[in-house]
C-alpha cells in the first residue's frame, strides 16, 4: 500500500532534492508532506531569532524590539528638537489666548479730568501772590499744583522747569533761584508771580474753560494795581482763555486757526489792565487818588509751560521763547540803571519807586514822602 502511494506521487520529491538533502526520507505520507508546508513564525520564536543574530550586543542593555519601536527615533528630552519648540510656542498660545488670563498691555498715562472743587477742598493752599511796585513782568501761570500749595511756593514741584527756564533766559542771570525765594523776586529782580485761577488741582485738566475764563476779570484787576510793564502768560492755556475773554484777535488769524498760534510778542495793541482817563480831564489832573491817571496797560508776552507733564516742546525749543522775554527784560534794566545813575549825578531828576541797579544787584528803593505810596507798599507787604 505504501508503493503504490510512493508511485501515484513521484512528483512529490525531485532528483536534485535528494542529492542536495541526502538525510532526506524518500516521499511518502508519514510526515514528508508536513516539511514543505508553510507555517508562520510566531512571536517568540521572532524575538529568538533576532537575538541570537545580535549576540554581539551586551546583554545588560538590550534592544527593543524592532516591530515595535516607531519609524523615527523619539528626540531625547535634553535637546532642544523642533517638536519640543512647536510644542512650547502652541502652549504658550493656548496660555495666553484663553479667558482667564488678560494680555500684557501697554500702560498709557491717564489724565484725571476735570477735578472739582471739593475734590481738593480739604488740602490746604498756602501759595500767595508775588508782587511789588515798578515790575518789569508779572508770570502768570495757569493755577497752582498740590506739591505748590502744600509747600507755599511757586512752581515747587521738582519735575518743573520754571526757576531753571527763568535763570537760563536771564530772568535770574545771577544763579538760579529756589522756589523758597519766590518772595524776593519784586525786589531783587522786579519780577512778580500769580495765576489766572487760584484753587489747586492735579494738572490743568482739572480745571473748566468756565472757571478760566471768569478768572481773566479778577486778573486784569490785579494787573491794573500792580501795573506791570509786560504780563508773561505761562502756558498755552492761559492765552486762549485770555484771548476768549478780551476778543483778541490777531491780524490774519481766524477764530478756528490754531496752526498759526506762535509764542512770544503780542501786538502793541493787545494789552491787558488798561485804565481809561477819568471824565472832566483827558490828562487825570486833580485832586485824585493814586493809581487812578491813565495807564495804556501792560504788553503781553505768551510763553511756554513750564510744567514736566507738557511734553510737546523740547527744552531747547521752550529755552528759545523764554530767551526772548529774557533779552528784553535785561535791556530794561540796563535803561532803569542808567536812569538811576543819572538821578544819582544830577540833583533835579527826580526818581520815583524802585530801580533797577543792576542786571545782578538788589534794587534801590526811593520812594515819595506822601501817604498814597505808604498805603500801596502795606497793602503789597501784606499780600
Amino acid at each position: 500500500m505504501a508503493q503504490v502511494k510512493s508511485e501515484s506521487f513521484p512528483h512529490s520529491l525531485s532528483p536534485a532534492t535528494k542529492t542536495l538533502s541526502p538525510t532526506l526520507q524518500p516521499p511518502s505520507f508519514n510526515g514528508a508532506l508536513s516539511q514543505y508546508a508553510f507555517t508562520p513564525p510566531s512571536t517568540t520564536t521572532r524575538r529568538l531569532t533576532r537575538s541570537t543574530t545580535n549576540s554581539t550586543t551586551p546583554a545588560s542593555t538590550p534592544k527593543p524590539v524592532p516591530f515595535l519601536t516607531p519609524s523615527k527615533p523619539i528626540p531625547s528630552p535634553t535637546k532642544s528638537s523642533p517638536l519640543k519648540r512647536s510644542i512650547s510656542k502652541s502652549s504658550t498660545t493656548s496660555s495666553s489666548s484663553s479667558p482667564n488670563k488678560r494680555p500684557l498691555q501697554k500702560r498709557s498715562k491717564k489724565t484725571a479730568g476735570y477735578q472739582p472743587p471739593s475734590t481738593y477742598a480739604h488740602l490746604p493752599n498756602h501759595l500767595r501772590d508775588t508782587a511789588g511796585p515798578n515790575l518789569l513782568v508779572l508770570l502768570v501761570g495757569l493755577n497752582p499744583g498740590l506739591a505748590t500749595a502744600q509747600h507755599g511756593h511757586a512752581y515747587a514741584h521738582p519735575s518743573n522747569l520754571f526757576w531753571k527756564l527763568l535763570h537760563s533766559s536771564g530772568l535770574t542771570p545771577d544763579r538760579r533761584c529756589r522756589p523758597s525765594e519766590d518772595q524776593d523776586l519784586p525786589a531783587r529782580y522786579a519780577l512778580g508771580n500769580t495765576n489766572i485761577v487760584t484753587r489747586q488741582t492735579r494738572d490743568g485738566a482739572g480745571l473748566s474753560k468756565g472757571e478760566m475764563d471768569e478768572s481773566v476779570a479778577v486778573l486784569e484787576e490785579k494787573i491794573r494795581t500792580w501795573r506791570p510793564e509786560v504780563v508773561c502768560l505761562v502756558g498755552k492755556g492761559v492765552w486762549e482763555s485770555v484771548e476768549r475773554v478780551k476778543g483778541f484777535r490777531e491780524r490774519g488769524k481766524s477764530a478756528r486757526d490754531k496752526e498759526r498760534f506762535k509764542y512770544g510778542w503780542r501786538g502793541d495793541g493787545v494789552r491787558m489792565g488798561i485804565v481809561s482817563p477819568p471824565q472832566g480831564d483827558g490828562r487825570g489832573g486833580g485832586d485824585q487818588e493814586m493809581g487812578s491817571e491813565a495807564w495804556p496797560g501792560s504788553r503781553i508776552f505768551v510763553a511756554t509751560s513750564t510744567s514736566g507733564l507738557a511734553a510737546g516742546m523740547k527744552p531747547a525749543e521752550k529755552e528759545a521763547v523764554w530767551k526772548e522775554l529774557g533779552d528784553w527784560v535785561q535791556m530794561r534794566r540796563r535803561e532803569r540803571a542808567e536812569v538811576m545813575n543819572s538821578a544819582v549825578e544830577g540833583s533835579d531828576v527826580d526818581v520815583g519807586g524802585d530801580m533797577v541797579a543792576g542786571p545782578n544787584e538788589a534794587y534801590d528803593t526811593t520812594i515819595k514822602n506822601d501817604n498814597d505810596n505808604e498805603n500801596e507798599n502795606e497793602d503789597w507787604d501784606g499780600r
